[in-house]
Parts: structure tokens; sequence; C-alpha cells
């Protein structure tokens, strides 16, 4: 099968799975880290939040906004945090 048939396939596919009349073979979904809820619980800044983790204040409000979401090695940090508040604390020292 040629890219172009694939492809093709692919989209039939998709708009049969919008309209209703396919499922889905499989549906991923990933968690979002909350980051203003994450820098609350921390009792911390966004200027002391950004610093620990090496970024840009405005990017600390961006991901707090909504307008962007954290991803790769920073989400894995931000669900570390969450997971356990004592890792804010060894990397805020570094």
């Amino acid at each position: 099968m040629s890219i172009f048939n694939e492809l093709k396939s692919s989209l039939e596919d998709a708009v049969d799975i919008h309209q209703g009349n396919k499922e889905a073979a499989r549906i991923t979904r990933y968690d979002i880290a909350d980051v203003k809820a994450i820098r609350n619980s921390l009792h911390v800044s966004q200027a002391e939040f950004a610093q620990a983790l090496g970024t840009s204040v405005d990017t600390i409000k961006s991901w707090e906004s909504r307008r962007r979401n954290p991803t790769g090695l920073a989400a894995k940090v931000l669900a570390t945090i969450q997971d356990n508040p004592e890792f804010y604390r060894e990397l805020s020292v570094h």
C-alpha cells in the first residue's frame, strides 16, 4: 500500500470516528500538571519556582494560564514534584 493510500485510509477512519460511525481503536490521554496548584502547595512565588526549574517566569505564567503546557522533561519534573514535594526542595538548592 502506498503512503497516499495509507493516509487516505487513516483520514477516512478519522471521519468515521468523528461522525460516530466507528469506534476508535485506542484513546490516549495525558494528564497535564496543574502548575499553579503545585506551586501554591509549595508556598513559593512564580519567580522562585521558575528559578528552581531553570525556566523563565513567563513560562511559568504560560503554564499556569494554560496557554502552553509543560512537555518532556519539564512535565516529568512537575509530576515528580507533585508526588514528592521534597524533590522541589532539592531542586531549589542547585
